[in-house]
């Protein structure tokens, strides 16, 4: 098979998303169509357009006539979009294949044919939504905390915040600062320059009357509140400073109501926080650093007895998602990112958010929850409740006899297991690693493979039981279930859905396999095809076995 057939098998295989299309265009395919399939494919950051094949699984070429001219084809897409979109084909044995390479929009510069900035949503081709459009012109957008603040003077930031600035580099370096002046400190962090002073400076140093003055938004609002159903806060403390004059104090008045959860691990009793110190922080770090200045809110953070909110106007920054959070960086103020990571507040490359997720799932809590964040806020939720003390014992005595400090993907992969969760695909390379230190069992093969945690664990917590359910029954009981359902249906044999009702914790595809090889031995036989398909027992398995 040459390159481009292995090309096209790899892409026929693959998923339909927002970068990979397919259509049959037997005989024709409108041209305005494919316009707007070519905008929304640039829109998605580019992608490739397939005529000449099924667009449902299993695909296969029924080949294509359409566009005869590539030629002209190309030139009438670059008139209307104004983007080189490349046209091949491939000569494949059953018929004509059309690849149409489309390149992604510039950056920050959704492509519009027609009055509309069309985009994929499912099968069909839709306009842009505000929220999406927002995203895409965010991203050319300079750094704003970069930029000079017009008349703002180095008499605007507090020097208390910028002596904590200076003792923090000087730790992280170090080596002695103090011979620096206030001003010569600040141009050498990139915050002031030639006398004029940045936004980030105000952000990080600013006094209560320059923010007044200039940047009213960069304010942080603390609310508590004893119980989530009260509307009324019992404390509020606004914080209308550079973050170097409060970051202190604010977590001390978090910390003042922080309340204690207490567990027993043998002999010994231990204790956590609601709300970890190290978590919190870098929380607020990541609204300080990656919230959007040019809208006008405030920073908010609202605490309760078991929960913790910090929610920051701006949506996520370009490419980042709470799926992707952890995987992805993508700071929108650099200058401020930057300023922080030079005193160790923040790491230059990362967001901060595997600090946050480690220090939860390590303590048997849920990970950080991102459900209310859209295009105008990021909303991040801390929980203060340790969900399963048998957990947190188990990722304790795992690190401790194996001598290791679990990374926070590793973490990921337990809590998913641990949850019933899929595992995120991100993290499924640490599978292997987690199944050698005796962390994770495997069990069945194939796309049915499913994955424990260890007896060990259940055995611990008195739930030997839920261990033996969750593993399943063995191969040959499973088949044993399945005949004595056959023997039981009768005649009338049983569809495989009633089957599967059997085994519900094995896949339909388990179940096939265990239904092939009982066919294979003469035990079971089917009738019919597809959906109207039963299985029945052959003559000579209706009656059982009982070795009498």
């Amino acid at each position: 098979m040459s390159e481009t057939l292995k090309q096209l098998a790899q892409w026929m295989s693959a998923e339909e998303d927002e970068h990979l299309e397919f259509k049959e265009a037997n005989h024709r395919f409108d041209f305005e169509l494919l316009v707007k399939y070519c905008c929304a494919l640039a829109n998605e950051r580019g992608g490739r357009m397939v005529l000449g094949v099924t667009d449902k699984a299993p695909r296969r070429v029924v080949g294509s006539s359409a566009f005869d001219d590539l030629q002209r084809t190309q030139h009438g897409l670059l008139e209307r979009l104004r983007v080189r979109v490349d046209a091949s084909e491939v000569v494949h044995p059953n018929g004509r294949v059309i690849v149409f390479t489309i390149p992604s929009r510039p950056i920050g510069v959704p492509l519009e044919y027609k009055g509309a900035y069309w985009m994929r949503s499912g099968d069909s081709l839709v306009p842009m939504t505000p929220d999406q459009l927002k995203r895409i012109f965010d991203e050319g957008q300079p750094d704003f905390s970069a930029q000079v603040c017009a008349g703002s003077t180095l008499e605007d930031l507090a020097p208390a915040a910028i002596a904590e600035f200076r003792r923090r580099w000087a730790a992280k370096v170090r080596r002695d600062l103090d011979s620096l002046s206030d001003a010569r400190l600040l141009e050498d962090a990139e915050l002031i320059g030639d006398g004029s002073v940045t936004y980030a400076a105000l952000v990080l140093f600013g006094s209560h009357r320059a923010l007044g003055k200039h940047l009213a938004q960069s304010e942080v609002v603390f609310e508590y509140r004893s119980n989530e159903a009260n509307i009324a806060h019992q404390q509020r403390v606004e914080y209308r400073l550079g973050y170097f004059s409060f970051h202190d104090e604010l977590w001390k008045t978090i910390n003042l109501r922080n309340e204690v959860h207490s567990y027993r691990d043998g002999l010994f009793r231990n204790e956590i926080p609601a709300f970890n110190e190290d978590a919190v922080r870098e929380a607020i770090l990541n609204a300080i650093s990656h919230r959007d200045y040019r809208m006008a809110g405030s920073t908010f953070i609202r605490q309760y007895p078991t929960k913790l909110e910090i929610v920051s106007p701006g949506g996520f920054p370009p490419e980042i998602t709470p799926e992707t959070i952890l995987f992805k960086q993508s700071p929108r103020n650099r200058r401020i990112a930057e300023a922080l990571a030079r005193c160790g507040l923040v790491e230059r490359a990362g967001q901060g958010a595997d600090r946050m997720f480690a220090s939860a799932l390590r303590e048997g809590k849920l990970p950080p929850n991102f459900a209310r964040t859209d295009a105008y806020q990021v909303c991040i939720t801390l929980n203060g409740q340790v969900q399963d003390e048998a957990f947190l014992i188990f990722l304790e005595r795992l690190a401790h006899d194996k001598q290791l400090f679990l990374h926070v993907d590793d973490l990921i992969v337990l809590d998913a297991v641990h949850r019933d969760l899929p595992i995120p695909q991100q993290v499924i390379a640490r599978l292997g690693n987690l199944l050698e230190l005796g962390a994770l069992e495997r069990v069945g093969r194939g796309r049915g493979v499913r994955y424990l945690l260890p007896e060990r664990f259940y055995r611990s917590v008195g739930k030997a039981g839920a261990y033996t359910r969750k593993r399943g029954l063995d191969r040959e009981t499973n088949k044993a279930l399945l005949m004595d359902h056959l023997r039981r249906s009768g005649g009338d044999g049983a569809p495989l859905g009633d089957l599967q009702e059997v085994l519900p914790a094995l896949s339909r595809r388990q179940i096939q396999g265990l239904l092939r090889e009982l066919q294979l031995a003469g035990s079971v036989r089917v009738e019919g095809q597809t959906k109207s398909a039963r299985w029945h027992l052959t003559e000579g398995s209706a009656e059982p076995n009982d070795g009498s």
